[in-house]
């Protein structure tokens, strides 16, 4: 495959799972400031940190943290480059520029999904009453995903678009945990405390993951909730499912025993895939649940970067991160 075309399907994927994801955000800290009695500062900044935009959210609001900013913000705003719109017209563009490589399914799925969107961003009501869009958002991308799995051939295209996907995912599975860690948590040592077990039902639910969650362990524990974000390998959302999976795509597309490697970038998605094969919860939680975030973070964003050197070469790599730079401002 030529690395134009994979490096426009490792981003269009990754693009489609940010926008859900950004609609996730908003979902988990819309759920978890049902009866929160803090101010609009309170609940909508640390949504900013979270997705790693406060400098630019600063340069364009001045720092007014309310919830009509945030959203607009996040949902509709051109000027944010990791806004939902500008994913959304990202992908789609990246699908445009390879549509001989994709099934008419994803196509059309992802072309109907950024129109959908842009007809909600000229309703002036939709800021205010942003729930709609957000379902909308998740349902389309979750739609995408389908035709990507059932119509596509599992050669590398289809390889290459679940290495960015699941990539994507981990990160923002990491972040959605983070943004529980901002709004309730704001002192290390009250990580594991006796939290309300609404809020955790909620960011379970945001994630899809509440129904699986019960199944496996009933009743709703902090410690059983970060490790089944964090550490289970059956759920699609946790980190380390994704991990294991991003694994098999990159391994299916250079051919490397599990055991071995070819490149850098194999390496370090060893590297961090067995950092969780032998984390605990409580080690986790002891060591700082942010902190851990955090480093993880980091090192899913110097993977994107060595698969960029690994598979586009340098001056592929260095034209893909001028044009997708957002991905790394984290």
């Amino acid at each position: 495959m030529l690395s134009r075309v994979a490096d426009a399907i490792f981003w269009m994927n990754r693009y489609i799972e940010r926008a859900e994801n950004v609609a996730r955000f908003l979902d988990v800290n819309q759920n978890l400031s049902l009866g929160f009695h803090g101010g609009y500062q309170t609940q909508w900044e640390p949504l900013i940190r979270t997705t790693g935009d406060l400098e630019k959210f600063t340069e364009l609001y001045d720092e007014e943290y309310s919830q009509h900013n945030v959203v607009r913000f996040l949902t509709f705003d051109e000027n944010n480059p990791n806004s939902i719109v500008s994913c959304l017209k990202l992908a789609r563009e990246n699908a445009r520029r390879v549509r001989d490589n994709l099934s008419v399914a994803m196509w059309e799925a992802i072309n109907k999904c950024y129109l959908r969107v842009k007809e909600f961003s000229r309703k002036s009501s939709t800021i205010d009453n942003v729930q709609e869009l957000l379902d909308l958002v998740k349902e389309q991308s979750q739609l995408i995903v389908g035709a990507c799995e059932t119509t596509l051939s599992h050669s590398d295209a289809w390889n290459i678009s679940r290495l960015g996907r699941f990539i994507e995912r981990a990160d923002k599975t990491s972040r959605i945990v983070d943004v529980k860690y901002y709004i309730l948590l704001p002192r290390i040592t009250d990580v594991g405390g006796n939290l309300d077990v609404v809020q955790w039902a909620a960011l379970l639910n945001s994630a899809s993951g509440l129904q699986m969650y019960r199944r496996k362990y009933g009743r709703i524990d902090p410690d059983r909730v970060v490790e089944f974000l964090l550490l289970d390998r059956e759920f699609p959302r946790s980190m380390h499912f994704c991990l294991i999976h991003a694994e098999i795509a990159l391994r299916s597309m250079t051919g490397s025993q599990p055991t071995a490697y070819s490149n850098r970038a194999e390496q370090l998605l060893g590297q961090i895939k067995s950092r969780l094969n032998y984390a605990s919860v409580r080690d986790i939680i002891n060591g700082g649940l942010h902190e851990f975030v955090d480093s993880f973070q980091l090192q899913l964003n110097e993977l994107g970067e060595e698969i960029h050197a690994a598979f586009y070469g340098e001056k592929t790599a260095k034209q893909s991160q001028t044009q997708q730079q957002s991905s790394f401002s984290y």
